[in-house]
């Protein structure tokens, strides 16, 4: 296989994937069945071990996606626009899924699915930002209007993203202090640290196989149509005089 094929090859994705599945399915039997229920919350803070990775990926993955907007701004590529439309996907994934996983807590922890706590505010913000922006990329035909507009929207939406993460330290919100090894007791250490490193590794895989799409869809956008023939006049009968 040549060097061109290799990079192509899906191979290395699908890898990723199934290595971050297995390792999802191991933090959360850990975390379900084999770590200590908590003093205060009971079985209900179990659900930390999806819902802690779940945001730190999504900042993640967005900041990915405000990277490869620099990238294409400053040095241009094709390869930067197609990890960027990848990128916002996957971020706005995670960050419905952290939306709704938030809300699972909310009931059983706060009485109620919703509360326009700062922290569930600003993470509402995030989500429906990058999603106007795969709705922009939608409507934009031109390719090269598509990438630098969405580019430029990327980093001006990435303000809200430093915002969701320090919201529980700058305002006085009804949402826990901010989940890292040093302020989760050392019981929960270990499914949550599996379970993060296994929706990386799952989400890279999707990333790695999004973007391998998003520049397939490009090469063909920008292949030139191909150039009509002339018409050839229809012989004479008996041939010209």
């Amino acid at each position: 296989m040549s060097a061109s094929k290799a990079s192509d090859s899906p191979r290395v994705a699908y890898a990723l994937a199934a290595f971050g599945i297995l390792l999802l399915g191991w933090g959360s039997v850990w975390g379900l069945f084999y770590a200590p229920r908590e003093t205060h919350m009971g079985d209900v803070q179990r659900i930390m071990y999806v819902h802690v990775p779940t945001a730190w990926n999504a900042m993640l993955v967005l900041t990915f996606a405000f990277g490869c907007a620099l990238a294409y701004l400053l040095r241009g590529g094709w390869q930067w626009d197609a990890r960027l439309e990848a990128a916002i996907e996957a971020g706005v994934v995670l960050s419905a899924l952290l939306c709704a996983q938030g809300s699972t807590w909310a009931k059983p922890t706060w009485g109620v699915w919703w509360d326009w706590d700062p922290r569930l505010t600003t993470t509402a913000v995030m989500l429906f930002a990058f999603l106007g922006i795969l709705a922009l990329r939608q409507f934009v035909d031109d390719p090269v209007k598509r990438a630098v507009w969405s580019s430029v929207a990327v980093i001006i939406a990435y303000v809200d993203v430093p915002i969701v993460y320090f919201s529980v330290k700058w305002w006085n919100t009804l949402h826990q202090g901010l989940s890292t090894p040093e302020t989760v007791s050392r019981a929960f250490h270990w499914p949550l640290r599996i379970n993060a490193f296994g929706v990386l590794f799952l989400i890279s895989g999707l990333i790695l196989l999004r973007t391998r799409l998003a520049r397939l869809r490009r090469e063909a956008e920008l292949v030139p149509p191909p150039l009509l023939s002339p018409a050839v006049p229809a012989a004479t009968p008996g041939g010209a005089r």
